[in-house]
């Protein structure tokens, strides 16, 4: 309290030297300034912790100047102790309306001076304390919160989080969607999305031939492959050891294949250093809204399952798309 810094606004000389000196008796730095837009200069260049505001001044006068100091988001928090010569109540609440912490009429004596003083920084620092505590529990939360939604290994967003935007996707598509009579006409998917299933092809060998870190290395690298080959209106999510799924808005099916095949390309010309330089394949699985035939998330997941089982069944490294009504044509169980 004792190194605080406090602005004086004072246009009585007689006054504002006496006060400064009972100031720096207390041990305070002082500033001074005679009239409201010096005042106003002062804090902007010093940002004092406290502001003796003297009410009648020259141009601005004290409740003109504290208003524009609790209007500004960098200044409001700065204490405001109103001196004045006045002793009439009204005016002692229009300054305390316009955000002034404390009054004081003049004369004042110095005990009370100082006991005021040091009462408006005790609440400024408790004040400060408290925002900082504030601001780091908000950093907390949304530590926790993205921790919660996201894959640690690879930043990804995780399959919670997948099945939240899915959700809201599916929704959209379901409310949006032009009648699919016109949709098989254009050739487009309207307010649709499109929905692949990523998988690494023998990924068990190699984490038995290299090691389960070259294969955590391994996924870090295939899913900066595949951030690289989405848009910024894609998401992509682990899904689960090796799978990934990337949601495609408002994208048809035959932008969706070349999207996936992009990706499939990309993967497979790359050069994986953690297992000797050995290249990597990926088989992906692809479905789209609005379908007639999927009326559910969890059917659409089936069909990028379905699609990725043909996928891995017709010789790997490779893209397959499939609709809700080729269903019928899979097993019930299955595996990649």
């Amino acid at each position: 309290m004792a190194k605080a810094t406090v602005l004086l606004v004072e246009d009585d000389p007689i006054q504002a030297n006496a006060t400064k000196e009972i100031l720096l008796k207390a041990g305070y730095e002082v500033l001074m300034a005679a009239d409201g837009i010096n005042a106003i200069k002062a804090v902007k260049n010093n940002m004092p912790d406290i502001v003796l505001l003297d009410v009648v001044l020259p141009g601005l006068d004290g409740h003109e100047v504290c208003r524009w100091l609790k209007l500004e988001e960098s200044t409001r928090g700065i204490p405001v102790i109103m001196l004045t010569v006045k002793k009439d109540l009204a005016d002692k609440i229009s300054g305390l309306h316009i955000g002034a912490d404390d009054y004081l009429p003049k004369p004042y004596n110095e005990l009370e001076l100082n006991a005021r003083i040091y009462a408006s920084l005790r609440t400024k620092a408790l004040q400060d304390e408290l925002r900082n505590k504030n601001k780091q529990l908000e950093d907390l939360l949304c530590k926790v919160e993205y921790m919660a939604i996201t894959d640690s290994l690879t930043g990804l967003f995780n399959r919670r989080r997948f099945h939240e935007i899915l959700s809201k996707e599916f929704e959209r598509s379901k409310r949006y969607a032009t009648p699919f009579s016109l949709i098989k006409r254009s050739k487009r998917y309207k307010k649709g999305f499109s929905l692949a299933l990523v998988d690494l092809d023998n990924f068990k060998k190699i984490n038995d031939n290299y090691g389960h870190q070259a294969g955590d290395t391994v996924l870090k690298e295939v899913t900066s492959i595949i951030k690289k080959n989405t848009r910024e209106t894609d998401t992509t999510a682990r899904y689960g050891g090796e799978e990934f799924m990337v949601v495609m808005p408002n994208t048809n099916k035959s932008d969706a294949m070349n999207l996936a095949e992009r990706i499939r390309s990309s993967i497979e010309k790359s050069i994986f250093s953690e297992i000797d330089g050995q290249n990597i394949t990926v088989s992906i699985g692809l479905t789209g809204m609005p379908d007639p035939d999927i009326t559910k998330e969890d059917v659409l997941i089936r069909c990028t399952d379905f699609a990725l089982y043909r996928a891995k069944n017709t010789g790997r490294n490779r893209v397959e798309s499939i609709e809700g009504k080729d269903l019928d044509n899979f097993p019930e169980n299955m595996t990649n």
